[in-house]
Formats: structure tokens, sequence, C-alpha cells
């Protein structure tokens, strides 16, 4: 009880209103009174009156071959106290005997540098954050260590590539495994160019990436929960030796469904079901199970999964059906077993493509998937924020948040304004950004059509979002 109400003080400046904090102390307090075979409620949906409490199960044992704590490893915590990811590491981390700190946006950086910890536990966001914040520093430097720490960069991004392919890394949807013949030569020329890239990456790591990595802080890894981390943010991490350890799951499932080992770390993935849990992918309509390497909903079933909707048996049906699987809405693939090749460490690995409710249906009949544009446009130093729409048009658009330092940057190094120039014409602005969609989201399976420039940032008050 007492643990119940000091985590909801916690959480009191976060909430919209004190009538947001009545509610929930109201049923927290209401339910508590309840002897019920449950380890948690969990209260969601402050927005309306009554929020929906569900019934949830935390299985920390499940969490101890992901993160391999050790007595005098510390952790750096910037998750709200009240979610149930934040709640599911802490008793992990307590149950370890194993210092927690916590921290918040403002004092992360100096936090890191403060504490050195061992391990990180934060959200996909976050280390994008570090990421434009590395990358800024870089642009910013001196015209000759800008074009060195790039091009040491560029190498260190082949040498991991390679690496990967001969340590059987590389994910893959084709079910059909190479012929020996093709899997050995792959295996050697990928050996022999590591090699060559090797002495290379290592100058890489003592000019340019230890400093890096003390400026993170992060001596073992980051964990990062919650969805699957762009690729081209994985691939970076990766090339300058810091390790991200990427987790999913979802509040129904206490959380965690499945995360990615230290000893199987498969860029791109969400990485294997945890222990006594599992998973599928259905066809959306029929709900047959699809074979590995085919897209669809991702369904999860296991110990941690919640029981249900408490007294709503209506949103409980929707959400688990008769066996116990949850549907998450979320769309997905399995990646295939392979024996050999490059792709044979990794059968087994999630893939998570976007949410279901997220996809774009043109009027051709065509299904978008945004969250693949949305990525690859962030690649873009010129893009702060972007969102994909075109429910029911020819083609999607976009509405972008473009980073107005760096877009004025870009026309002065291409000259289509004044060395001394303040500000850009919003006809240059549109001209700049679809020249580096086009250059980010070439290989996309759809091209954004007509975009619309805002200047204010996306927040959940923005009008924008809700026309």
């Amino acid at each position: 009880m007492l643990n119940k109400i000091t985590r909801l003080f916690h959480g009191y400046a976060y909430m919209s209103s004190f009538f947001s904090m009545f509610k929930v102390i109201f049923i927290t307090l209401f339910f508590s009174r309840r002897d019920l075979p449950l380890f948690s409620f969990v209260l969601i949906d402050l927005n309306t009156w009554m929020p929906i409490p569900k019934m949830t199960n935390f299985q920390i044992r499940s969490l101890y071959d992901i993160v391999p704590a050790e007595n005098g490893d510390k952790f750096l915590s910037m998750l709200p106290p009240w979610h149930v990811y934040e709640r599911a590491c802490g008793y992990f981390i307590f149950s370890r005997g194993i210092e927690l700190m916590y921290t918040a946006v403002r004092n992360l950086k100096d936090d890191l540098q403060r504490y050195q910890p061992h391990y990180m536990i934060s959200v996909p966001l976050v280390y994008e954050t570090l990421y434009s914040g590395i990358q800024k520093q870089i642009f910013t430097s001196s015209a000759a260590r800008r074009v060195v720490a790039r091009a040491l960069i560029r190498i260190s991004f082949a040498y991991t590539a390679f690496k990967r392919i001969y340590e059987g890394f590389c994910l893959t949807r084709n079910q059909k495994q190479p012929s020996y013949l093709v899997a050995l030569i792959d295996w050697l020329w990928a050996r022999i160019i590591c090699a060559i890239l090797w002495p290379l990456h290592l100058l890489a790591e003592k000019l340019v990436y230890k400093k890096i990595q003390s400026a993170i802080g992060i001596s073992k890894a980051g964990v990062s929960g919650g969805g699957s981390l762009p690729m081209h943010i994985d691939l970076f991490y990766e090339a300058i030796g810091v390790k991200v350890q990427v987790g999913y799951g979802l509040t129904e499932s206490s959380p965690v469904i499945a995360a990615r080992r230290p000893t199987c770390n498969v860029l791109g993935s969400v990485g294997h079901p945890i222990n006594h849990t599992e998973i599928k992918i259905v066809d959306a309509e029929t709900n047959e199970v699809l074979p590995a390497g085919s897209k669809g909903i991702v369904k999860v079933r296991g110990s941690q999964v919640m029981q249900g909707y408490f007294k709503n048996p209506s949103a409980t049906k929707q959400a688990l059906d008769e066996d116990g699987w949850l549907n998450t809405g979320d769309i997905g693939w399995i990646a295939p077993h392979h024996s050999r090749g490059r792709s044979r460490r990794c059968g087994g690995v999630l893939v998570l493509e976007g949410r279901a409710k997220d996809t774009i249906v043109l009027s051709t009949g065509e299904n978008v998937e945004p969250l693949e544009l949305e990525e690859a446009a962030l690649r873009s130093s010129l893009i702060r924020q972007i969102v994909v729409i075109g429910q029911d048009q020819r083609r999607p658009g976009a509405i972008i948040v473009p980073d107005k330092e760096e877009v004025l940057m870009a026309a002065k190094r291409l000259s289509i304004v004044h060395a001394d120039a303040s500000e850009l014409s919003k006809e240059k602005t549109i001209s700049l950004l679809y020249g580096e969609l086009r250059k980010w989201t070439s290989k996309c399976s759809f091209q954004i059509g007509p975009i619309h420039v805002v200047d204010e940032p996306f927040t959940v008050n923005f009008l924008c979002l809700a026309l």
C-alpha cells in the first residue's frame, strides 16, 4: 500500500490536474482492499473519468539472462515512476541488490558523467537524442576534424557490417538457405574485408570513439525498451562500440515480451522472446498463423501476460483469445532459422515494422507502413520531426518540422542564400527538404509526395495532428 501511494506522489508532478491525481489515488486504494491473486493493478487512460485497471503479473526472473548484472554495477534510469517498464526494471534491480540512480532529461548529461553507470535504462527517444547530440558535435567541429571523424565512422560502418556477415547476425526474411559453397565464400570474403578494415577501425576507436564513449558514460550497455530503435541509430552505436540492448513489450505483458541478449544482439530486431513466452505472427484478416519471414500481427502468450481488464469482459475479449494469446496490435515478423550463412544466428528473433492501426491505405488499395518512411527521413539532420499521412489519397504525404539551424546551414553550404543570411524562405526550405527525402527514402517501398512544413514541434496538444 505504502509503495503504491509513494509512487503515485512521485508521479504527481507529471499529472495534468489535481483531479487526475485524485482519480488514481481513489481507485488504487479501492482496489487495494480486494484480496485478489494478482501482483499488481496497472491503471491506464487518465483522459477518462474511470481509468481501466489491468491485472498483471511481473516475471522478474525472466530478465536475468537479458541483463547479467553483477554486484557493484550501477544503473541509471530516467523512466516515469508510475510506468510499468520502470516498475519491472526497479523490481529486477532491487532483486539483484544493485545500485539504482534516477535522473531526468534536463540532468541526463551531467548524471551520466557524475555516476558513470554500467547500464542505462531508457526508451528509444533518449538514444536518438544522444545520437543527434553527437552528430551536432561532429558537425560543429573544425573542417579537418569533421572530415576525419566522418571518414572513420564510415569505415567502422563497413567493418561492423562485414563482421555481422561472418558472425551470422544479418537479418533476412528469406526462408531459403544459401548453399554450403556460397556460405563459405561469403564467410571468407567477410573475414578478409574485416582484416583489412580492422586497423582503421582501431584507429577510429582511439581517435574518436573513446571520447564519445566517455561522454556517454555507459560502460556495459544501454537498455532500450518499448519498441525498436531506428536502424541507423542501431548501426551507429554498434560502429562506435556502445552496446544497446533493445527490448519490446506492453503494459498488458508486464511489460517485457522479447529482448536482445548480450550474446545475441541482432541489430534491427527486438530479440528473442523471454523465457516461458510464446510469440506467433497471424494474418490480420484470417487470424491464420503465418510462417517465419511473413509479416503480420504479433500475438504473445506467457505467464507475464495480463489476466484481463478488471470487470471489463468486452475489452478483455478483444485483447485476449480463449487460449490466452494477447493481440499486441503491432506488425512484425519472425526471422527464419538458418543453419548456415550470414543469418544463421538470427533465427527466432522478432522484428517490428509498425502498428496495425497506423497502416495507411491509399486510394489505389496499397498499404503503406509510415514507420519505414519516417525512420528513413529522420536520418536527415534537416528533419526534426515527421508524420507520414495519406489515408485514401493517391500517394503518401508528410507533415515535417524542420531543424531551422540545420536547414539554414545547409542552404549556406549549397550557396542557396548568402553567408550572412539569418533566415530562409518557406519555398527554399521545402525544396531542401524534398532533396533530403529523395536522398534518404529512395530505398523505401513508397515515396513521399506532398509535404507540409510547420514550425511548431509536435506535442499532444498540437492542433495540426488532430485535423
